[in-house]
């Protein structure tokens, strides 16, 4: 299946969110679309670390949303 996944940063006082990255990958299923997801938000190179993701269909459904523990994206990554 092909998804499109948005990372964001969500603005506590109002809630608004402002996206800081978008992939459009190819998954199996939804968990591996999940899993990718959570990966990315740890290896992409964005602005700022995202706090939350939504995964959606190509046609542009929601298909997934919820956060990121932002204490495991803040962790220095491992150098290769």
């Amino acid at each position: 299946m092909r998804v499109v996944i948005e990372f964001y940063r969500t603005r506590e006082t109002d809630d608004a969110h402002a996206v800081v990255g978008r992939e459009e990958i190819e998954a199996a299923d939804l968990n591996e679309a999940i899993a990718i997801a959570h990966l990315l938000s740890q290896t992409l190179d964005m602005p700022q670390r995202p706090d939350a993701l939504t995964v959606t269909d190509i046609s542009g459904a929601a298909i997934f949303s919820g956060t990121i523990d932002v204490d495991e994206t803040n962790k220095e990554r491992p150098r290769p």
